[in-house]
């Protein structure tokens, strides 16, 4: 199964100068674990999942002040839509973390997370009870 049976093509798009606060309502009211962060004035684009707000929170950081430029990962990992989820989960285990920006030519076009691998996974044994290996 590919990538783009899985992603969630949802995505919710902040810029750098959301506080984390208003990030986190908006991931909230979406019901998404991250937000690709795209800034017009730099090149590339990042991500801020929940656990970069954790950290900022826990470390003491006013979420209505920081911003989340300063809080986003820009050293990401792109997929195609055309990758096998097996090929995704395998990057995101090599690099610890659980969001994947799925990219169709220079666009972001989805959203893979953990918990949509884990469904499709899920889905695909209980329809098949003799599949005992993930689908590729």
């Amino acid at each position: 199964m590919q990538v783009r049976n899985a992603m969630s093509t949802k995505v919710l798009s902040i810029g750098p100068d959301h506080t984390l606060r208003q990030a986190a309502a908006l991931m909230a009211q979406r019901r998404v674990g991250a937000a690709v962060v795209i800034d017009p004035d730099s090149a590339g684009i990042g991500i801020l999942t929940e656990r970069d707000i954790l950290n900022a929170i826990g470390a003491g950081l006013d979420p209505d002040v920081e911003r989340t430029a300063s809080h986003l990962t820009r050293d990401l990992v792109f997929a195609p839509p055309s990758w096998t989820l097996h090929e995704a989960a395998s990057a995101m285990v090599r690099g610890g973390f659980r969001h994947l920006i799925i990219i169709d030519g220079d666009e972001p076009a989805g959203v893979l997370s953990v918990r949509d691998i884990v469904r499709v996974w899920s889905h695909a044994i209980t329809a098949n009870p003799n599949v005992t290996q993930p689908m590729h």
